[in-house]
């Protein structure tokens, strides 16, 4: 669900107000195992799904958690949290990220997004502080939280 209102203008104006929730995701096998095989990371928790019946606490696979991380970028553009008249956006970074819960294969998220903080910078960029919180149905506690950073370009 898009936040059409936020703008280069006004984004300030959202400081400490949640800006939106995505649509669930699910993350499945198939997602799992492509991203193991982009990162090379084919640690048993997440791919081997007989032996996570078996050993894992869990009882199935898990996701990576940089994997739930990275869905952040595409659940932010659905919730809006870039405004649709700016001339570019780069991801800046984090500054915390905390995997709180794992996602179990077959498991659906969803990410909130609190805006937390707009500083001014050189050449009329915006750097943007959200707070994010993914979200796995059915759990208590989300998969993770993050601080992620941003920053947007102005039209010229």
């Amino acid at each position: 669900m898009s936040n059409s209102a936020l703008t280069f203008a006004n984004v300030a104006d959202s400081i400490g107000k949640e800006i939106g929730v995505s649509s669930w995701v699910t993350v499945d096998q198939n997602r799992i195992n492509a991203f193991a095989d982009c990162t090379n990371d084919h640690q048993w928790i997440h791919v081997d799904v007989e032996r996570a019946k078996k050993e894992s606490p869990f009882g199935t696979t898990i996701a990576h958690g940089y994997l739930t991380l990275s869905l952040l970028a595409d659940m932010s553009y659905e919730i809006g949290i870039v405004p649709e008249d700016v001339a570019a956006v780069f991801n800046y970074g984090l500054d915390k990220v905390r995997f709180l819960t794992p996602v179990k294969s077959g498991s659906r998220v969803r990410a909130r997004a609190t805006l937390t903080d707009v500083t001014e910078q050189a050449g009329g960029r915006k750097l943007l502080k959200v707070t994010n919180s993914i979200e796995i149905e059915g759990e208590t506690k989300p998969a993770l939280i993050a601080e992620t950073l941003a920053v947007l370009v102005g039209q010229p």
